[in-house]
């Protein structure tokens, strides 16, 4: 049995989690614990809070009595609108904090381009542009050429939580772009799992969110390999060799 820690902000789609453990089919375990947002706002402020320090390791004990072998802190926004050397040194202080291996669902879209072999990316976010262009940034940082960047305007969670599969399919087309080798949904608070495969079907190539990526990120740490069809294309991938 392979125990996979989730750090959730507040209470959006975390039932992504349960479902995504009954897809993976395996003896994969993903237990979950909720932290603080604070005030829940797609703002630079609001998300540099949210994903502070301190408002990680509150859930730090809880996740290492559930013998999670890594830990990933499963919040888009609230991971890149650090930068790139700041959302770096939130994982470093994540996995010192749990010792355990550490990482956050913007790390997990880059690692899983890159898994997928994709370099030009759209991006078909939820939030307001200036927090979507901040994402696009990190991805550029993270070596990938982002061809297109949409945002929906969405300010709070859990607005976005209320969304169903036809606002996220039309988010998905409405973010497509075609020289984009993959579509990138961020925000943890989109239920997503469950359509995967019909937006795979619908834009005919790769779409990755951020539920789905922040398990497989959770998996590459703990150095299992999962196949899993319902998740889409990231996990019927056959590993990448490291040359």
């Amino acid at each position: 049995m392979t125990a996979l820690g989730i750090l959730y902000p507040g209470h959006s789609a975390e039932d992504d989690y349960p479902r995504m453990e009954q897809l993976l089919g395996s003896d994969i375990r993903l237990p979950l614990v909720h932290t603080d947002i604070g005030e829940d706002a797609h703002r630079v402020d609001a998300l540099l809070e949210m994903g502070s320090a301190a408002r990680l390791a509150a859930g730090i004990e809880e996740l290492r009595l559930s013998g999670a072998e890594a830990v990933v802190w499963a919040c888009t926004s609230g991971s890149f609108v650090y930068g790139w050397e700041g959302a770096h040194d939130q994982v470093r202080a994540l996995a010192r904090t749990a010792g355990l291996p550490a990482s956050s669902t913007s790390f997990a879209f880059a690692h899983a381009a890159r898994e997928l072999r994709v370099r030009r990316v759209a991006v078909a976010a939820t939030y307001p542009d200036d927090v979507a262009g901040l994402f696009a940034g990190f991805l550029t940082d993270a070596g990938l050429e982002v061809v297109s960047v949409s945002g929906a305007g969405i300010v709070t969670a859990a607005e976005a939580g209320t969304w169903g599969e036809a606002e996220v399919l039309a988010l998905a087309r409405e973010g497509d772009h075609p020289d984009a080798e993959a579509v990138l949904i961020p925000g943890t608070a989109l239920h997503t799992v469950s359509h995967i495969p019909a937006l795979e079907q619908a834009l005919g190539k790769p779409v990755l969110t951020a539920n789905q990526v922040s398990v497989w990120e959770a998996l590459r740490l703990a150095d299992r390999r999962v196949n899993a069809p319902d998740l889409g294309a990231l996990f019927t991938k056959e590993p990448i060799v490291q040359v």
